[in-house]
């Protein structure tokens, strides 16, 4: 099933508690990040089966199919050393038009441990019309919090250089370049390593 994600000891996917000062309108909501398991299809749950569905969807509609998850993202969800957290809208925009389902996920993103000392952003994601409201940003803060659940020392992530949002996003949360990983995606088109280390526990 999935199971509301408690951030209650942190302040990752609020961004106007009492102790901050408030921001512009656009991103004073707090985010309602959920985490999403699958650990077998037994007793598996209608909304469960909705909002895997609207990921897929969201994952082959967002990246090219080379790069896309979405034809293992079942079987990749089972392991235990990958993580998915997804934001869900209770006002969802009509962004589809037969878009009937009870959740709407506004973005997602998946996480894994490569090691017993990092992590790596494996996607992040945001549909379309819930850009530039502070999804991307609760997601990633959120996904962060569940990587140092574990005595980690590193998150790393790769991203398209000429994806400016998110290579801006990746910035303003502390992520720096570690190096260019030539032809990466595809022939003449690299990527941007980039982490962000953490103290040793």
């Amino acid at each position: 099933s999935f199971l509301s994600l408690s951030l209650s000891h942190t302040h990752t996917v609020n961004h106007t508690r009492a102790h901050t000062p408030p921001r512009k309108p656009m991103q004073t909501e707090e985010k309602d990040i959920r985490e999403l398991k699958l650990e077998s299809n037994k007793g598996r749950t209608a909304e469960v089966d909705v909002v895997l569905q609207q990921i897929l969807k969201l994952e082959r509609r967002i990246f090219p199919k080379h790069e896309s998850l979405a034809s293992t993202m079942q079987l990749d969800l089972k392991k235990k050393n990958l993580g998915v957290l997804f934001a869900v809208d209770h006002h969802p925009c009509n962004v589809d038009e037969q878009h009937t389902d009870t959740v709407c996920v506004a973005g997602y993103v998946i996480y894994s441990f490569t090691s017993s000392l990092a992590a790596s952003i494996v996607k992040l994601a945001v549909r379309e019309c819930y850009r530039k409201q502070g999804y991307g940003q609760a997601l990633l803060k959120a996904a962060i919090v569940k990587c140092q659940t574990r005595p980690i020392c590193r998150v790393t992530l790769h991203v398209d250089p000429t994806r400016e949002a998110a290579m801006g996003l990746y910035k303003k949360m502390g992520f720096r370049t570690d190096t260019i990983v030539l032809d990466y995606y595809a022939p003449r088109r690299d990527a941007h390593r980039m982490f962000i280390d953490f103290d040793k526990p």
